[in-house]
């Protein structure tokens, strides 16, 4: 009971780590000679983020280059590198939400008609802490260390809870005042609606009787 209890632990914190917790990625991006290929990715508040790109040499007859940009949810400008095969991004996220890293081929470099391969190694939260250092000025190893890794995988999952339970209810009040609106949208067509019938009721009835009046004396009119 007590070895089915201890796998049980592990099952939730590997599922809870895997989905909750900042990790890194390696992403592979394949760029043609014209266009842009970006990645995004939501962030929470005060999030340390590391990046590593580099230009995967192909055949080509001149070494192509590329042009990097990457900008926050409010459009500023962290990181704009040109004319680069390789380089290094690191920032703090001040505001929360999606940050995009967009990558394209320099305008020299579109001569050799070729797709251009970059490897992307993006790091956040937990996953870009440097545990070495870590481990070096606090002058811990072994199990220690990675009891350490453990407690900052619970603290990021406690954060992420956190974050996500409110983006939910920032989202349920928007869904209420969107339905609110809409609610009182359909109770001002309705009564436009009755207005019109009620409108029309009254006069209609004339128009008729107009026209009854004239067809009598020969002359019709409309």
């Amino acid at each position: 009971m007590g070895n089915r209890g201890t796998l049980l632990i592990l099952f939730f914190f590997f599922f809870f780590s895997t989905n909750l917790v900042p990790s890194a990625l390696a992403i592979w991006l394949t760029l043609s000679s014209s266009g842009t290929k970006c990645v995004s990715e939501e962030i929470q508040h005060n999030i340390v983020v590391l990046a590593d790109y580099v230009v995967i040499p192909g055949d080509h007859s001149q070494n192509p280059t590329i042009s990097v940009k990457v900008t926050s949810p409010y459009g500023n400008t962290l990181h704009h590198k040109e004319n680069t095969t390789h380089g290094n991004i690191a920032f703090t996220s001040q505001e929360a939400g999606n940050y995009l890293a967009c990558f394209w081929v320099d305008s020299h470099s579109q001569g050799g008609g070729g797709d251009v391969n970059v490897n992307l190694d993006w790091r956040i939260g937990i996953a870009a802490k440097d545990w070495d250092s870590v481990a070096r000025k606090e002058k811990i190893e072994g199990v220690e260390l990675e009891l350490r890794k453990l407690e900052g995988a619970v603290e990021a999952i406690h954060e992420n809870l956190l974050y996500l339970k409110g983006r939910e209810a920032e989202m349920r009040i928007v869904s209420e005042k969107t339905n609110s609106r809409v609610a009182w949208f359909s109770i001002m067509s309705l009564g436009i609606f009755s207005f019109a019938i009620v409108v029309s009721e009254a006069v209609l009835p004339e128009e008729e009787t107009h026209i009854d009046y004239a067809s009598r004396y020969g002359r019709i009119t409309t």
